[in-house]
């Protein structure tokens, strides 16, 4: 991160028919920046497969702000660092699989 304002917003995901969309199964939490880094836990989860997304809300403003056609104004960033092609990368891209204690970075853009 390239600055310390703001707070990183970040859902997790565990299929990819949830991917980037709210569901009864989309956890999110926030994490405050600090040192131009954010840490955020996750507790209870089960063994499976997950993905993550997060943005960087330098403004504060609880929002994703975004340019025309909907490309991120703000930093973001998915699980793997993985990217898309013209959008967003695909669940298979951003997953990993859970089956212990887990810790995961994440670069953003």
């Amino acid at each position: 991160m390239n600055t310390d304002t703001g707070k990183v917003f970040l859902a997790l995901y565990n299929s990819p028919e949830t991917f980037l969309k709210t569901s009864e199964d989309t956890k999110g939490t926030n994490a405050v920046v600090k040192g131009k880094k954010a840490v955020a836990y996750f507790k209870g989860l089960k063994k499976g497969e997950y993905a993550i997304s997060l943005f960087h809300d330098e403004n504060d403003n609880n929002k994703m702000d975004t340019k025309i056609f909907g490309i991120p104004k703000e930093p973001y960033g998915f699980s793997n660092d993985a990217t898309g092609f013209m959008g967003p990368p695909k669940f298979k891209d951003a997953m990993f699989i859970l089956n212990t204690n887990k810790t995961i970075t994440i670069s953003v853009d």
